[in-house]
């Protein structure tokens, strides 16, 4: 059985016509209009093959072929739903045809796009076998069932170079991904130059992860002043697109706010609830209905949707410690109706739809209180001390269960307005969860002890995989995709980010592909065969034992 991921939907041997030699060398060849998909696609393969793979142009005969072409023969037909991230009215035709012979491989579909998908099955099959092997003749057939299918990272508190962010484009369109969604304002970092504003990176230098700023705390303190410029911002965007992956940029607002209120401290804060000072810490959230509050908010969306190729401008408007529902209100209508009048579509938070909810809308469903893991009594915190460990309390513990509380109802107010739900669902697709001591190696003890937020439960890699789309019972018509997100509280560098991403990303691009998850017993078997791809790539991987790793 061959190692792709995401699993195609038709596997046919293609018994007595022999294998493909996995020693090339090999080229990649393509349709004139399919120039640029073949320089990626190479750009995708050098870092593995090395002297193997031949440059355009090579005038060597004996080689085997990776073949791209706009051909129809053996696609099937796209049944894909969901929103596509591209911003066109219907999600791409990413549906593609492959075909395995004894002299290489040839990649068919109706759109550029599906041939990237089908080169990057291509990659996977041999890049899953070793040198000296051979791929067995075969056909494949697919199409994705969700049109959005992304993955979040947080370089607001673990900054991520634009080399690392590029190294992260890269394994997202291998696994056929097609978002990355960029969490770059938060209350520990200002990743983005916004050029109206410079005071929100004043006295930093763009993506100088030795720069710093006083006061700073946290797991990346040593980074909290280094940004994007926006001729970087503009490259990783270009650099994304050519391997069919949208950006979508977060700016949280109106919480997680400390950094904008550092640069800018007179701005006032937003009305909040009798007693809320008095009992718990916390940054005020903006103040949408203030004059001033609202320029400042307006001129940095203008920038940031300025510079934004994509079509979508993620908002935030998650975890609003402080405000009262009213201000609330207020401070989500301006964002959205802000960042339309810009001429980009927002995606918010889940707690979003407590200012309404229409069909343009769509929020990001990630928590509802019981997959939160709050213990429910002082028996329960007890048998747990890492959360004593962490700081949390039960008296805090209490406060969250009910400040949390309108979070299960969130995704039927969505409903109930006809907006739609990229499930990212807290659970599961919360990548920052530590793993299980039960399946943590020797060797990575350390790093399972140390990565990870310290309230969510540990998980084995199992858990990750086992995650169905239709448990929650959201009607495929109202969800508009699936994202993963990984937080970055607990890292330390491109490391730690891979080691929580890595293997656990592999089933949530096979769900988010098929729309159901992978079986287990044979997806495991499938996914160890990936680690000498990421070991060639230098990334890090977890070796969690509930995998059989080669």
């Amino acid at each position: 059985m061959n190692a792709v991921i995401p699993s195609p939907t038709e596997q046919v041997a293609q018994g007595g016509a022999g294998s493909l030699a996995a020693a090339g060398p090999w080229r990649v060849r393509a349709d004139r209009s399919l120039s640029e998909v073949a320089d990626t696609v190479r750009a995708l393969l050098a870092p593995h093959l090395g002297a193997r793979l031949l440059p355009d142009g090579d005038p060597r005969e004996h080689s085997s072929e990776i073949v791209l072409t706009l051909d129809a023969t053996g696609v099937p037909l796209a049944r894909t739903v969901g929103v596509a991230p591209a911003g066109t009215a219907e999600p791409a035709d990413e549906a593609y045809a492959l075909t395995v012979g004894a002299d290489g491989i040839i990649c068919r579909a109706r759109t550029p796009e599906g041939v990237f998908r089908a080169a990057t099955s291509a990659a996977q099959l041999l890049l899953t076998t070793p040198p000296d092997g051979a791929i067995e003749a075969l056909q494949l057939r697919d199409a994705p069932h969700y049109a959005w299918r992304g993955l979040m990272i947080d370089p607001a508190r673990s900054f991520v170079t634009p080399d690392e962010v590029r190294q992260v484009i890269d394994l997202a369109a291998l696994y056929k991904l097609n978002v990355l969604h960029l969490h770059l304002t938060d209350n520990e970092g200002w990743r983005l130059a916004v050029p109206s504003l410079p005071a929100l990176t004043a006295g930093a230098d763009a993506s100088d992860p030795d720069t710093s700023t006083p006061g700073a705390s946290g797991p990346d303190a040593s980074t909290a002043a280094a940004f994007y410029s926006a001729d970087e911002y503009r490259d990783l965007q270009a650099y994304a697109t050519r391997r069919f992956v949208t950006v979508v940029p977060e700016i949280d607002l109106p919480g997680h706010c400390a950094t904008l209120r550092a640069a800018l401290p007179d701005l006032p804060p937003a009305p909040a609830p009798e007693g809320l000072a008095d009992r718990f810490p916390f940054v005020p959230p903006l103040d949408l209905a203030d004059a001033a509050t609202h320029s400042v908010v307006s001129a940095v969306l203008a920038d940031v949707c300025a510079l934004t190729d994509g079509p979508f401008v993620h908002i935030g408007c998650d975890e609003a410690v402080g405000i009262t529902a009213d201000a609330f209100k207020v401070a989500v209508h301006e964002l959205r109706s802000l960042t339309r009048q810009l001429g980009k579509r927002p995606v918010a938070w889940q707690e979003s739809s407590r200012a309404g909810s229409g069909p343009e809308d769509i929020a990001q469903f990630w928590v509802d209180v019981p997959m939160m893991d709050l213990p429910a009594s002082a028996e329960e915190f007890a048998a747990r001390p890492g959360l004593a460990a962490s700081g949390m309390t039960m008296e805090i513990a209490s406060a969250l269960r009910t400040f949390f509380a309108p979070s299960d109802h969130d995704v039927e107010r969505v409903l109930a307005g006809g907006g739609r739900l990229l499930l990212s669902p807290q659970s599961h697709l919360y990548l920052d969860r530590r793993y299980a001591p039960e399946v943590t190696p020797p060797g990575q003890a350390e790093a399972a002890a140390r990565l990870g937020f310290p309230h969510y439960l540990p998980r084995d890699v199992r858990h990750t995989a086992s995650w169905d789309p239709a448990s929650h019972g959201i009607p495929d018509e109202s969800v508009a995709g699936v994202e993963a997100t990984l937080f970055g509280e607990t890292l330390r560098g491109i490391d730690d980010l891979t080691t929580l991403l890595l293997p656990r990303l592999g089933s949530v691009a096979e769900t988010a592909w098929s729309g159901r998850p992978p079986l287990w017993a044979e997806y495991r078997g499938r996914i160890a065969r990936h680690a000498p791809l990421w070991r060639e790539r230098g990334l890090v991987h977890f070796a969690a034992e509930d995998v059989p790793w080669a």
